[in-house]
């Protein structure tokens, strides 16, 4: 009796134990093809497409306002080459319409550090890559990120992009901090999203 007992209180502690680990948070950015089926799917019109333009960095230090730059033609002229490469050309307003369509969320700041942190993938930074497919290459650098950090009405960036290096904006560390308006695309600024 005294065995069944030992063996139905280790099946408990089992149960309970495993219900109580903390859930892995992972971190996923939107491909052009997951902006795609929610463009498809809502009809959503971007910021850029609302305004007929938006920016286009050419490098760290140089950017232009140029007609027609949407996450369809991220420069304005050509058509993405790769549905897995990360979208571009949206705005924190896109990404929140993303998330409540997707039934995600953006990260926080500091969340998307913590979920950054192991992926040991190349970091495409100092202009060494052209923009990559989100799955060869880590989620920092690359293009900027969205996150879910407000101040004043600005929204914080995170990651870098491949225009970064540690002479210039140095986005690929922590202690980077970049902000824009709600309503600003960039060849080089995407989003990433975490589970509700």
């Amino acid at each position: 009796m005294t065995e069944h007992l030992n063996r139905y209180a280790l099946i408990v502690f089992l149960i309970l134990f495993s219900s109580c680990k903390k859930k892995e948070i992972r971190i996923y950015p939107v491909s052009y093809a997951h902006f795609e089926k929610f463009i498809n799917e809502t009809k959503y019109i971007t910021d850029a497409e609302k305004y007929g333009w938006s920016i286009v960095q050419l490098d760290v230090y140089n950017f232009k306002k140029v007609p027609n730059a949407t996450w369809k033609k991220p420069d304005g002229i050509n058509q993405v080459t790769s549905v897995s490469l990360p979208v571009t050309q949206v705005s924190y307003n896109d990404a929140l319409a993303y998330c409540k369509w997707a039934g995600k969320r953006l990260p926080n700041y500091n969340e998307y550090w913590d979920m950054v942190r192991n992926d040991q993938r190349i970091i495409v930074s100092e202009n060494t890559l052209p923009i990559s497919e989100i799955g060869n290459v880590n989620v920092v650098g690359n293009v900027w990120d969205i996150t879910g950090d407000l101040n004043n009405g600005m929204v914080r960036l995170a990651g870098g992009s491949l225009f970064c290096s540690k002479n210039t904006c140095h986005g690929t560390i922590k202690d980077r901090a970049l902000f824009v308006d709600r309503e600003t695309g960039n060849i080089h600024i995407g989003f990433a999203v975490i589970d509700l």
